[in-house]
């Protein structure tokens, strides 16, 4: 395109490829009067969405609400996601090609189970006379001029009348994540929050996990601060070599470790079945010609009823039937109540999503345009939006891009 010329179309240029940046240069170039440039930076746009729900994409959820929101001010989020929610952006998927499936607990999915769909029918979606798609496209500087902005790249430079900022969070930076658009609205004179990893795994120094690395169990977690409730859910664990992981951590990991004090992690392996009621079994597995290393075979894994057993002092190899029941309080209370201490989390590289970001309260929630600099607007995890783990990030980046779009190319 270059720079654009006297008598052009309106121009809307789009920083980022990224879901809220393809979300936003489909809604704006509805508008046949706007001419769309969408700036990405990797070879490719999409990179992180192909990589979200371990390939499958989670791209909504049916209950995505503003109290599945976080933020200094997470009410900012509500209007975009009434004006685009969840029903709309399956609709307007539906008409982009994409065939859905949904779970019982809520979760969209491509029905092919792959992100690949996802990435295609948006990228397939770009392929419009007024949309210019540039990969490879790092973004140097931006400056506003009289007639809206002038935008640098290592390959050439633009100028646009309105510009949308989706450069993405700094989470995952192994995919593309970076502080790319926090550092280009900053120099708009936007504040930003602390930034801190989200939807991540947590590091542990109990010996235990080392042993049960690779091991999946339902459970009830509750994350302790000081001996305090900070956050709980309940779903699949998995242990590794360093911690903690698996989607019911992923809910629960927003802010831990982020403060001073003590961080523990209490697990309960069996949520669904009372104190008295394990007690009740394990007594009478001591009228079984077993050894206390199967004392929780055929309840829990294996190799987890071993490290439990041996977490609660008991000997292995010994006759159950030598237990005492003391002894088998201690093993209840283990598989009930396991505290297990966290020393940190893995850190932005492994998290799938950035709490913190641009301030909010200086952009307009209906339109998504600075309330500093006319004409620029930002969308997605650039801003201090985050939500929970279950396709809630995924539904912010389409109903935040698509307000911008739409806003920016006026066509609300």
């Amino acid at each position: 395109m270059g720079k654009k010329k006297v008598g052009d179309r309106m121009v809307i240029g789009i920083i980022g490829g990224g879901a809220s940046g393809m979300a936003a240069a489909l809604a704006a170039a509805e508008n046949p009067n706007v001419q769309v440039l969408l700036l990405e930076r990797q070879a490719r746009v999409g990179r992180k969405l192909q990589a979200t729900g371990n390939g499958r994409c989670n791209l909504s959820n049916l209950h995505a609400r503003v109290d599945s929101y976080h933020g200094d001010s997470a009410s900012f989020a509500e209007y975009a996601l009434n004006t685009y929610p969840v029903s709309k952006t399956l609709d307007w998927f539906a008409g982009l090609g994409l065939y859905t499936v949904t779970e019982a607990s809520g979760r969209v999915y491509p029905y092919s189970d792959q992100a690949n769909s996802v990435v295609d029918v948006l990228r397939f979606a770009l392929q419009k006379e007024n949309i210019q798609l540039i990969t490879g496209a790092e973004v140097t500087r931006v400056k506003k001029i009289e007639q809206g902005f002038a935008i640098t790249c290592n390959e050439g430079s633009y100028e646009c009348d309105k510009l949308i900022v989706a450069c993405g969070g700094l989470a995952g930076t192994k995919l593309g994540g970076s502080m790319s658009g926090y550092k280009l609205l900053r120099s708009f004179g936007h504040r930003c929050t602390k930034l801190r990893p989200a939807l991540v795994q947590l590091k542990s120094d109990w010996n235990g996990c080392t042993a049960l690395k690779g091991v999946r169990a339902n459970c009830h977690a509750e994350i302790l601060h000081d001996g305090s409730l900070h956050s709980h859910s309940i779903g699949e664990l998995q242990f590794t070599e360093y911690g903690l992981s698996g989607p019911v951590i992923f809910e629960i990991s927003r802010d831990v470790c982020q403060s001073a004090g003590q961080w523990d992690c209490k697990l309960d392996f069996l949520p669904d079945m009372a104190e008295d009621v394990l007690l009740d079994i394990l007594r009478s597995r001591r009228n079984m010609p077993i050894t206390t290393d199967d004392l929780l075979t055929g309840i829990l894994h294996n190799r987890l009823g071993r490290v439990l057993t041996a977490t609660a002092g008991i000997r292995m190899q010994l006759p159950v039937i030598e237990l005492s029941e003391e002894e088998l309080l201690l093993v209840v209370s283990a598989v009930k109540g396991l505290e297990v201490n966290l020393t940190d989390t893995l850190g932005m590289d492994s998290a799938q999503v950035t709490a913190g970001g641009v301030c909010t309260d200086e952009f307009d929630p209906m339109t998504m345009e600075s309330h500093l600099i006319p004409g620029l607007y930002a969308c997605g995890e650039v801003l201090d939006i985050d939500g929970d783990c279950g396709g809630y990030n995924l539904q912010w980046a389409w109903s935040s891009g698509r307000l911008a779009g739409h806003s920016a190319g006026g066509n609300t």
